[in-house]
């Protein structure tokens, strides 16, 4: 009786391309349409684990951890200047869901620096603020602004610790005015200061103190006035 043999079935040949398409595991650099191009590790066609990513509209890149596509875990993202044609680093720290998140520090172009905590992108949490003008603002941050308590360090040694809302001074706060020898505390509003009382401090190591001492007011319970301010300033507002 004759052998008859059937040939061995085997899957089309685009079977095979698409499952080698499929990045897995370490790559080489993979070019997208766009001409963006990535370097590292990919998991079921995805950038996932270590890796390098340049876009080529701007020159940008980020090196570090990604998850499922997104960068996410720690990283650095800098951009290239245009005339040194040099890397300038833009952030260093966490990120979660390809966006900031967790510890990082945060360098603007104008030379100023933040370093602290971030949620969804924007300044969260506690953080330290280096401004332009030599000001440093230290406390907690909500949405990009100083919200609660913090402490803002101006260049000449003055400072003011308090409440913050919306990035200005709100609620009860003490502002040092080491320039003049003295010390304003009271309430504020939307960065003015609505009532307080103001002694002197340190005045006669001040450089550049007043003339004359400011009278002294003598206050059976100065703690208990300015409690009844607070408590007048929280009726009023809420």
């Amino acid at each position: 009786m004759p052998v008859i043999k059937y040939p061995r079935i085997r899957d089309p040949l685009f079977y095979e391309w698409d499952r080698k398409a499929q990045k897995c595991g370490l790559r080489h650099t993979v070019y997208a349409v766009n001409g963006d191009q990535y370097t590292g590790e990919w998991l079921d066609n995805l950038k996932h684990g270590k890796g390098t990513q340049i876009w080529k509209s701007t020159g940008a890149i980020y090196s570090g951890d990604w998850k499922f596509g997104k960068r996410d875990g720690y990283g650095s993202y800098s951009i290239l200047d245009p005339v040194t044609k040099e890397y300038k680093k833009v952030y260093t720290g966490w990120w979660k869901n390809d966006q900031r998140g967790g510890q990082g520090v945060f360098f603007y172009p104008n030379g100023e620096h933040y370093e602290g905590e971030w949620s969804n992108g924007l300044r969260s949490g506690w953080g330290k603020m280096h401004y332009k003008d030599g000001s440093v603002y230290e406390g907690q941050w909500l949405t990009d602004q100083p919200n609660g308590t913090g402490l803002l360090l101006l260049p000449n040694g003055n400072r003011y610790e308090g409440g913050w809302k919306d990035g200005k001074k709100h609620g009860s706060g003490k502002y040092f005015y080491l320039d003049k020898g003295q010390l304003l505390e009271g309430i504020w509003v939307a960065d003015i200061p609505k009532c307080g009382v103001l002694v002197d401090f340190d005045r006669d190591n001040a450089p550049a103190s007043t003339e004359s001492p400011l009278p002294k007011i003598e206050l059976q319970d100065p703690a208990g006035v300015l409690a009844e301010a607070q408590a007048r300033f929280d009726d009023s507002h809420n």
